[in-house]
């Protein structure tokens, strides 16, 4: 295991700082099936409130029949973009308790899905790959397509593959890097700390 060494300057990792959100794959990179292992194996490992791991992913590959399958419920602004991705995969979360859907199952299955997709995400990087997350697709109709029960919900899908753009190169909303100052998103910080 690795020991911090809390005797440097702590920056920001390149991964974090260099990380945006294409809206344009190369159609001739492939993620392997490994890929894809390492990927979902990264998710496994986030944390979770209780350890309850109310996470679940459906998968495409590009050319496979469940990448086929997804692309026919997005919407036009992301099926503009999206097809090419090497791989496609679908967040969902444990939302209802499976005999009594209407009983809530966790107040936080949304936020530790939130965390498994920031790990996938992470890795994908690690392993040369960008990914864009989005919610531009008919939910409901993803979940009827794969039978997804009442007590699951279907909350945002995650593009994989490598950005055939710089970050920057092509203007698409929510692509943007900008982002609100430090001070802007702190509430409350000892006085004399830098912001």
């Amino acid at each position: 295991m690795a020991v911090c060494d809390v005797t440097s300057d702590p920056v920001l990792h390149p991964a974090l700082s260099e990380r945006f959100s294409p809206v344009g794959f190369r159609p001739d990179v492939v993620m392997t099936h490994e890929h894809v292992d390492v990927l979902l194996e990264a998710a496994r490992l986030a944390p979770s409130a209780g350890n309850s791991q109310p996470w679940g992913f459906v998968v495409g590959r590009r050319g496979d029949a469940v990448h086929e399958r997804l692309v026919r419920h997005l919407a036009r602004s992301s099926s503009a973009w999206a097809p090419p991705a090497s791989t496609l995969v679908t967040n969902l979360t444990q939302v209802g308790v499976e005999d009594a859907p209407d009983w809530e199952y966790s107040e936080f299955s949304r936020y530790v899905l939130g965390q498994a997709v920031a790990h996938m995400c992470v890795q994908a990087l690690a392993l040369g790959f960008d990914s864009h997350q989005f919610r531009a697709f008919d939910r409901e109709g993803v979940s009827a397509e794969f039978g997804v029960p009442a007590h699951i919900e279907v909350v945002s899908m995650t593009a994989f593959g490598v950005a055939d753009h710089g970050p920057g190169e092509v203007s698409s909303p929510g692509t943007s890097r900008e982002r609100r100052s430090r001070g802007a998103i702190t509430w409350a910080r000892e006085v004399g700390e830098r912001s």
